[in-house]
């Protein structure tokens, strides 16, 4: 059976243009003509239009498929042509995951950036790194918790005033937030209960630090923030960067904040 352009442009999806340059560049040609002098496709045609069609998707150039689709050259004479082929889908496999891989780091870049962005923090990359070192690099936390939360009157106003801090407010922040942390991971190491008296005053001062820093921060704001060190990686990152963190360390702060909220309740004597 034998098919038109017009026909086969409409199978493929592709132009009748396209078709036309398939031909005049000898990839894919017509076995027949109409009395008129029309293009006629066989099945034939069409089965390497479809394998030319595969090849496209996969970015190779036209060129190259030509090489593909013909026979093993001389010097590979004895080797089928699926060989070839399978020799070029290899070379492609490689290339498409090289470029793959350098996708994903300009994506993972490209979202640092829109990240750091939304803390509204106004330092140079240079000082970012100095000052906030690893934590800068997982802020999507904090990115989800601005989109989420952008209209409310306390994310707004911790939002102002974290842009409002100075290069040297930043670097005193994360010298008092590193400094908690050794000291929450020596109590966790040590076996200091959960709900006791050190790790109650450590979860207290992390409370504190929110205060002080950024935005009033009530028991039970607090309580919800840590909800979140166990459910979320990048929530407890924030707080504790992975280098620094133990199994366990998330629930044991969570619970510590926990029974802090209790004690610090009314009438407790907290």
């Amino acid at each position: 059976m034998s098919y038109s352009v017009g026909q086969v442009s409409g199978f493929a999806g592709i132009t009748v243009r396209t078709l036309h340059h398939y031909d005049t560049s000898g990839l894919l040609s017509p076995s027949d003509r109409s009395p008129a002098g029309y293009r006629l496709y066989s099945d034939a045609d069409l089965a390497r239009l479809q394998q030319i069609l595969f090849y496209r998707e996969l970015g190779f150039p036209l060129d190259e498929i030509a090489t593909i689709l013909e026979d093993p050259p001389p010097a590979t004479a004895g080797r089928y042509p699926q060989a070839n082929a399978l020799d070029h889908l290899r070379a492609r496999h490689r290339l498409l995951n090289d470029q793959i891989s350098k996708l994903r780091r300009l994506v993972e870049v490209a979202e640092h950036a829109m990240e750091v962005q939304q803390t509204g923090v106004e330092l140079t990359p240079e000082e970012r790194f100095e000052v906030f070192g690893e934590v800068t690099f997982d802020l999507t936390y904090a990115t989800q918790a601005h989109l989420k939360w952008q209209h409310r009157e306390g994310h707004q106003r911790s939002m102002a005033r974290a842009a409002a801090h100075s290069k040297e407010d930043w670097a005193t922040i994360m010298t008092e937030a590193a400094d908690w942390r050794l000291r929450l991971t020596a109590a966790f190491d040590a076996g200091e209960p959960a709900d006791g008296e050190r790790a109650m005053d450590l979860a207290e001062e992390h409370r504190q630090h929110i205060t002080r820093w950024f935005t009033p921060c009530p028991t039970d704001m607090h309580t919800r923030i840590a909800d979140d060190f166990t459910t979320d990686p990048r929530a407890f990152a924030l707080a504790v960067p992975p280098t620094a963190q133990r199994p366990g360390l998330a629930p044991y702060l969570r619970t510590a904040v926990h029974a802090n909220a209790v004690r610090q309740a009314p009438g407790s004597g907290g």
